[in-house]
């Protein structure tokens, strides 16, 4: 994320916040990828474009989903006409490690608590 956010042209794509913190105290990035200042639903105001939400590193061990993170991101902050489209027609939220903990203390699918999220 840091090296997007350095990529002047990828940075005006997307928006990184703190979604929450972890029981360990780190953060949980949610990144906001999509076309900022789109025009606005002209009724009320509400932007309508449909939202699609994406995590990864739910379980620790899973690291293929860390790559396939970055490939979204890349190809969502990227320059193609089709990134293009996608990001003028949708708001993309995307929470790359949604379990920071297991994966600092090498858990294969567990939490820091020991307890897998998905039960």
């Amino acid at each position: 994320l840091a090296a997007l956010e350095r990529d002047p042209l990828r940075a005006k794509r997307f928006r990184r916040r703190t979604l929450c913190r972890s029981l360990a105290g780190n953060e949980v990035d949610m990144v906001t990828v999509t076309t900022f200042g789109a025009p606005a639903d002209q009724r009320g105001g509400a932007d309508t474009r449909k939202g699609v939400v994406l995590t990864a590193r739910v379980h620790p061990g899973e690291v293929g989903s860390s790559w396939m993170m970055q490939g979204m991101l890349d190809f969502l902050t990227g320059a193609s006409l089709e990134a293009k489209i996608l990001r003028d027609n949708f708001i993309f939220k995307l929470v790359p490690m949604l379990n920071p903990d297991g994966v600092i203390v090498g858990n294969h699918r567990s939490s820091l608590a020991g307890r897998r999220h998905e039960r």
